[in-house]
């Protein structure tokens, strides 16, 4: 797997983040749903990330600075094909080494708090992750579930 910054030209990174947003409203009420599109992952806040094998496109991440001591881990997603062979670990272990990198005190994130959410859930509590109240401009929203991690 090789990781690479991207610029978020490509049409197969726009086909993931396509996949991911609707996804992610076929699971969350709008209202709820936090996930990042082009413009907003095109931000100059935001980092954006893609891991792949030769020409296929993996999975994707992204880390936007909240602050010169805080970031957040947004839009990280694999290709449906490729679940369950360690994308998601690869793109963050990658994230957390840049926030070391940055010298950032801390990571967050948001992610969903329904069952089909679990596994991300689990991700993150396998990197030391631990839950957290909203942070950010996030709001309590019983969609969603905040988790954190000093680094």
């Amino acid at each position: 797997m090789e990781i690479r910054l991207d610029d978020l030209s490509g049409p197969e990174v726009h086909e993931l983040l396509e996949e991911h947003v609707r996804n992610m409203l076929e699971l969350s009420p709008r209202e709820s749903m936090h996930a990042l599109d082009v413009d907003g992952l095109r931000q100059p806040d935001v980092t954006f990330w893609t891991v792949w094998s030769g020409d296929s496109l993996l999975g994707c991440g992204a880390l936007r600075e909240l602050s010169a001591m805080h970031g957040e881990i947004k839009s990280m997603r694999t290709a449906s094909a490729h679940r369950r062979k360690g994308v998601a670990r690869t793109m963050l272990t990658h994230i957390i080494a840049e926030g070391q990198k940055r010298r950032y005190h801390r990571l967050s994130l948001e992610t969903g708090s329904m069952q089909a959410f679990e596994p991300a859930q689990k991700l993150y509590e396998s990197f030391g992750f631990t839950y957290c109240p909203p942070f950010g401009d996030y709001v309590e929203d019983p969609n969603s579930v905040f988790m954190t991690r000093v680094l």
